[in-house]
């Protein structure tokens, strides 16, 4: 009686591949020993070529590539968005803050008569009891909202800050002088809102 001899594993021919393919169905792993699980199975068949190999690395690199500069994209856009934000807040709050020197300068000089007045009762001492503190009032609310008042007696005419209501000579002036506030004037940070009228005196020409 004749015995097949006992073999490890079983070769067939791919026809896909061109060559043999060998399927290992021994039950003890060779290399590590270890019990293989029912139907596990060693196949021979050979690794990627490394063409492909270098097909697949390029095109991992290319998306790679491609990804990236999406995501440098987006933050550039991001960035973009960002500063026209910034922008944009800057110019809100600029606008506000004109918006409020505009209406605190539009109450100003509809107060101006009254300011007026305010200063005529002070210069004849008529500006006491009740009256004086509302008027201390008034003109304290007008500074904290950046009006002032300005002129005196004694600094350089300046037509852009000063009108002159009346004119004289003085031997004791090097240059236009203001001699006299008749009315002060009331100005913000960037604007005059009513000039300083004044009586000015220049100096007195050489004697002929």
């Amino acid at each position: 009686m004749a015995f097949d001899e006992p073999h490890s594993g079983s070769a067939s021919a791919d026809p896909g591949e061109g060559g043999p393919h060998v399927v290992d169905k021994r039950k003890i792993d060779p290399t590590t020993f270890e019990v293989r699980e029912t139907g596990e199975a060693y196949s021979s068949a050979p690794a990627p070529s490394s063409g492909a190999n270098d097909e697949v690395l390029a095109a991992a690199e290319a998306l790679a590539a491609e990804r990236l500069d999406q995501l440098q994209r987006a933050q550039a856009d991001l960035y973009n968005l960002d500063q026209r934000y910034n922008a944009y807040v800057k110019r809100t709050r600029g606008e506000l803050a004109q918006a409020a020197d505009r209406g605190a300068a539009a109450l100003a000089e509809a107060l101006i008569p009254v300011l007026d007045d305010i200063e005529l009762a002070r210069k004849h001492g008529e500006l006491t009891g009740p009256f004086q503190s509302v008027a201390e009032r008034l003109e304290a609310t007008l500074v904290r909202f950046g009006i002032e008042r300005y002129g005196a007696a004694g600094e350089e005419f300046d037509p852009t800050v000063h009108e002159a209501l009346m004119h004289g000579h003085s031997a004791e002036v090097e240059a236009p002088t203001v001699q006299e506030v008749l009315q002060p004037g009331y100005r913000t940070a960037d604007r005059v809102l009513r000039p300083a009228r004044v009586a000015v005196v220049d100096p007195e020409g050489p004697q002929g």
